[in-house]
């Protein structure tokens, strides 16, 4: 008798199984991205967690066990998603400086510290700093908190145009390895290094307009 009430079980089962394998050597499963395939056998694994439930007590407990994991497990992967995104947005909205003012000859001094001890993403930063408050104490640009890199490249630009090209690649290179998580390089921070050389002697346009009395 045993055999005669699982027969229709296993048979149920092994149909279900060949009607599946079919089902997957259709033409258009092979143009499946692979986030499409990864969704459908979360589904699929999740469907089979669910129909454990019909064989007992265990069998669903394990089910709402295995669920309860995922769902864990997918909370905190978007927790460290948006904590990373928030960090990163605090970052990018902080401007260039950090917490401490210094002067243009501080931030000079420790970028060249730094960059003799190769730390090249650091004295990347130290160095567009003490370009950004050279330009503040010359009155070139204005004293602005919590200005980023592409907006120091901007002003300063409209300034000193002909280092407006200069001052553009150092914002990007300033974010990169900032932001980026790009690594910094000896060859970065040559750019930061001869754009501060460059401005140091540069003087601002003549403004349009004002001509000799």
């Amino acid at each position: 008798m045993v055999p005669l009430l699982t027969s229709p079980i296993d048979i149920e089962r092994e149909e279900a199984r060949r009607q599946a394998i079919q089902e997957l050597l259709r033409p258009e499963y092979a143009k499946e991205s692979l986030v499409d395939r990864l969704w459908r056998n979360v589904n699929r694994f999740l469907g089979d967690l669910l129909d454990q439930e019909s064989v007992g007590a265990v069998g669903s407990l394990a089910a709402r066990a295995a669920l309860l994991v995922i769902v864990i497990a997918i909370v905190v992967a978007l927790l460290l998603v948006a904590r990373r995104t928030a960090r990163g947005g605090t970052a990018r909205t902080g401007g260039i400086f950090g917490e401490h003012r210094r002067t243009a000859a501080e931030h000079r001094e420790a970028a060249e510290r730094l960059a003799a001890e190769a730390r090249w993403a650091e004295a990347v930063r130290e160095r567009l700093r003490a370009v950004a408050r050279d330009l503040e104490d010359r009155v070139i640009i204005d004293y602005t908190p919590g200005r980023t890199a592409g907006e120091l490249a901007a002003e300063a630009g409209r300034a000193l145009p002909a280092l407006a090209g200069e001052l553009a690649a150092a914002a990007r290179v300033f974010d990169d390895v900032t932001y980026g998580e790009v690594p910094g390089t000896p060859e970065a921070y040559g750019i930061m290094r001869d754009l501060d050389e460059h401005l140091r002697a540069a003087r601002p346009a003549p403004v349009a307009g004002a001509g000799a009395p």
